[in-house]
């Protein structure tokens, strides 16, 4: 018998062996540890309804931790950042290779489906006041009524003032509503498809019901002291409504013309289940991954590579407009980055050396609804932050498609640093799609796909996520980040 120690190498494992990041992180440090992340993403997902509260928060964190600003067109120092138009946000850290080596670049947005104010939006009608709104984004219309609403944004003065509104979020603040039609009525509406059932001009936010006080009549009393007519008599509430808004943020009708108000599901993000192992919340689309990628670097190592951190805005309507990844905003900071840090660089050259994820979240396998999925390449709750190698409709229309290399390299990183992950695609060929910022950064040449946590309920006023996949994805972005 020999009794030396057997050195024949394991048999590689044939299968996908598939992980579950609860029984991957189990040590009570590991679960601390992830108990600890969920608690803050809550507080910020709950303060975070917007994406200019977002940029905020972010650029607070940034300054806090050591990064510069550039406010003068130029990065000094070896951590910048720089904010376009309080709604984006692009973020470096010098690594110890040059640029022209490459850097990792994670990309996520800050904004989310919501309903906007419409520029002339107030009136009353049948004893209440309402607000008139445009959707934003792929919402379900049903979803947003006769629930609690709470208004964000910021209105502009013509003094160029900025007044930042908040209302009902506080308990001891109002909170606004879309009404519902009820059931006794509702036989109609209950035959049309839903597509058709839910008209989006119906979808008017109360915000007031008592009169203002009548003026008093006398014989010199001026025409503009009286209240305008429209038809539904005096506008008294719809005065009531005006005289507390000037009050409170000293606004006045016009000043509605250029403001950008959104309302959004009031109060805060919660954990479900009675084990707590699962977030409730609004805008997870896609600020879980905004969340995780900041923490992420901010825990990262001296970096290897320039690490670049970006977060759009409108992602949800096709990241059009100057604060959009379509813009030159990217490129234009790269630029004054490449001068600052390694001038001479070619532009083109560094653009193609790098390497980026898209930080954008995944739908989750739905028990309820589980023949919408190809359930061999879905994604689980649980089981790590999904790879999405390519997104588009139909055949692939509009996607960008990761190459296999680039695959195999990130299967490679995240298996060495024992970080659970999967892959899926969106849904059935022929009844999913969908698309994200990935596209408009391969154009560069750089390296590209999709990487996010799964959530359920997409897209409506509460989305689901795990803690599990939370504390994984920040795990997988500072892996990535540091590679």
């Amino acid at each position: 018998m020999n009794d030396t120690e057997d050195t024949t190498p394991a048999a590689p494992a044939l299968t996908i062996d598939a992980k579950n990041c609860w029984e991957t992180y189990a040590a009570p440090h590991e679960r601390e540890a992830m108990k600890t992340l969920a608690d803050t993403y809550i507080t910020f997902l709950s303060a975070c309804k917007t994406e200019r509260e977002t940029v905020q928060y972010v650029e607070k964190v940034l300054a806090d931790a050591g990064f510069a600003e550039s406010l003068d067109g130029n990065f000094a120092g070896d951590a910048v950042f720089r904010v376009m138009k309080g709604k984006t946000v692009f973020v470096a850290r010098k690594g110890k290779q040059p640029l022209s080596q490459g850097f990792r670049l994670l990309g996520a947005h800050c904004d989310t489906p919501r309903i906007d104010l419409k520029q002339r939006p107030l009136y009353q009608d049948c004893g209440v006041a309402q607000l008139k709104t445009h959707y934003y984004g792929g919402i379900r219309k049903h979803q947003w009524l006769a629930r609690a609403l709470a208004l964000h944004g910021v209105v502009a003065k013509k003094d160029g003032s900025l007044v930042t509104v908040t209302i009902g979020e506080d308990p001891a603040d109002p909170v606004f509503t879309i009404p519902d039609l009820l059931p006794h009525l509702a036989y109609r509406q209950v035959e049309k498809k839903l597509s058709e059932a839910f008209e989006a001009e119906k979808l008017n936010i109360i915000i007031g019901h008592s009169p203002a006080d009548k003026p008093a009549e006398t014989p010199d009393a001026t025409a503009e002291a009286k209240p305008a007519q429209n038809g539904n008599g005096s506008d008294l509430i719809k005065a009531k409504v005006l005289t507390l808004l000037h009050e409170k943020y000293d606004i006045e009708e016009a000043d509605l013309y250029s403001a950008e108000l959104q309302a959004v599901p009031a109060g805060p993000a919660r954990l479900v289940g009675l084990d707590g192992a699962l977030i409730g919340g609004y805008g997870q689309d896609d600020r879980i991954c905004v969340y995780a990628g900041l923490t992420a670097l901010l825990d990262a190592d001296t970096p290897e590579h320039t690490q670049i951190v970006l977060f759009w805005d409108k992602e949800e309507i096709g990241s059009e407009g100057s604060t959009g990844a379509k813009s030159r905003f990217f490129e234009y900071c790269l630029e004054d980055l490449i001068e600052a840090w390694e001038p001479g660089a070619r532009k083109s050259r560094v653009l193609a050396a790098g390497k980026a994820v898209s930080a954008d979240v995944h739908a989750a396998l739905d028990p309820d609804y589980q023949d919408l999925h190809e359930k061999l390449n879905s994604a689980l709750l649980g089981c790590g932050p999904c790879f999405c190698k390519f997104t588009g409709h139909r055949g692939k229309v509009g996607a960008n498609d990761a190459h296999p290399e680039y695959v195999a390299w990130l299967r490679n990183l995240l298996d060495q640093a024992g970080i659970p992950w999967q892959m899926a695609e969106l849904g059935r060929v022929d009844l999913g799609g969908g698309g994200t910022v990935a596209k408009f950064l391969a154009v560069y040449g750089m390296d590209i796909i999709d990487f996010g946590p799964a959530v359920l309920s997409m897209h409506s006023p509460f989305e689901i996520t795990s803690v599990a996949d939370l504390y994984a994805a920040k795990l997988a972005y500072q892996a990535f980040l540091s590679s």
